[in-house]
């Protein structure tokens, strides 16, 4: 079993910076890809940004320039960093993580989405 926890989510006006973090546990083998997407309520859930093991990127259009995604393969965490941030912005943001296992299965797991707001 493998758990995901996100933090740092909150409310910030336009133009504010915010950094979420996602934290992997459990029976882990191997992370290979990390990586946020967001979700607004109507709408599907859209690739934010996404990060490989070899430290590979690669991010949405409306992301580039003000986000960046980096992670600690050391302790397998993968964090967000947005700056310049929008009101369009404003989703429930979710980790999401390839897994190899302890049992050598290749799983892919969410986290429980944490909040970004924001205001203009």
């Amino acid at each position: 079993q493998v758990q995901l926890v996100e933090s740092g989510g909150g409310s910030v006006q336009a133009g504010g910076s915010l950094r979420l973090s996602c934290a992997a546990s459990g029976s882990i083998l191997r992370i290979d890809a990390m990586g946020w997407y967001r979700q607004t309520p109507g709408k599907q859930r859209e690739l934010v940004a996404r990060i490989t093991s070899g430290g590979s990127t690669n991010y949405a259009d409306s992301v580039k320039g003000r986000f960046t995604i980096s992670r600690d393969n050391a302790k397998n965490t993968v964090h967000l960093q947005m700056n310049s941030l929008k009101p369009e912005d404003t989703a429930a943001y979710y980790c999401n993580v390839d897994v190899v296992t302890m049992f050598l299965l290749q799983l892919n797991y969410w986290g429980q989405g944490t909040q970004v707001t924001v205001s203009s």
